[in-house]
């Protein structure tokens, strides 16, 4: 008798599992399919571009300098003009 309960119980047990198991299921849904990727030879490489970089200084008597490097001389020149805008000196 309770060889048969522990059987009865398994079977019961295997079932929900098998009826729960989405790739069981009786319903087929179509899967999403996978993105395609291609090589396009146009596109060489894009590479970032490298920030300015600023190094301000202050004196004793309250006035700025600064130091300016980076690879793009207009950015160099709209840093200057927007530190002077920034701190008045036009």
């Amino acid at each position: 008798m309770r060889l048969k309960t522990v059987i009865i119980s398994i079977i019961l047990i295997l079932l929900m599992f098998v009826t729960q198991n989405p790739c069981v299921a009786s319903d087929k849904k179509e899967l999403p399919k996978a993105p395609s990727f291609s090589k396009d030879s146009q596109i060489q490489q894009v590479k970032p571009k490298k920030p300015i970089r600023i190094k301000l200084h202050r004196n004793a008597k309250g006035e700025y300098t600064w130091d300016i490097t980076g690879d793009n001389p207009d950015e160099i020149v709209k840093a200057d003009n927007r530190l002077r805008r920034l701190l008045k000196l036009e």
